[in-house]
């Protein structure tokens, strides 16, 4: 009984407070550049590793990203965002129909409001240049490192390994 008056009591001091309690109201301000016009074909897209550009504000049609949350597709006008970026397949449509496919092993996407597109792989290379020989060398030795790990900063490191080849063999069994 003691407990339900302790209940009522703190439900009249909650009452109480909120009577007192002043919630601002939100102030909403025009937006000067929603009144400029933007060409819903354009995306200026510029995409690089260290030491090498594949894109530098080109206008393409669409990119698709490997993250971690799943792969999407990005178009001129799209929502601003910020992803990471997983072993994967990133794929260029550019604006005559091609493709350039290229393997990515991580990095970061910034997607601006106004239809700029930045990737930064910390690694990036076209598909067509994987050898596929050399990715499965790759992987028996990530999974052989593995099986040999004895601290958790080995085993880490060898499971990205694995990670990251077996997604450069997807890669080159997708072309």
């Amino acid at each position: 009984m003691s407990m339900l008056r302790n209940i009522l009591r703190l439900s009249g001091s909650v009452r109480t407070c909120q009577s007192r309690l002043r919630v601002p109201q939100p102030v909403r301000f025009y937006a000067e550049d929603a009144a400029k016009p933007v060409a819903a074909t354009q995306m200026s897209f510029t995409f690089g590793m260290p030491g090498q550009m594949f894109y530098s504000d080109a206008d393409v049609k669409q990119v698709d990203v490997p993250s971690g949350t799943g792969t999407f597709g990005i178009l001129a006008q799209h929502v601003p965002s910020l992803a990471v970026l997983k072993p994967g397949v990133l794929s260029v449509l550019e604006h005559d129909g091609s493709v350039n496919k290229f393997f990515v092993s991580s990095g970061s996407v910034t997607v601006n409001d106004d239809s700029s597109v930045q990737i930064l792989a910390e690694m990036a290379v076209p598909v067509d240049k994987l050898d596929p020989a050399a990715v499965k060398e790759g992987l028996s030795k990530a999974q052989q490192e593995l099986a040999a790990a004895s601290t958790d900063l080995a085993r880490a490191e060898a499971q990205i390994a694995i990670d990251a080849h077996e997604a450069m063999d997807q890669a080159i069994a997708g072309k």
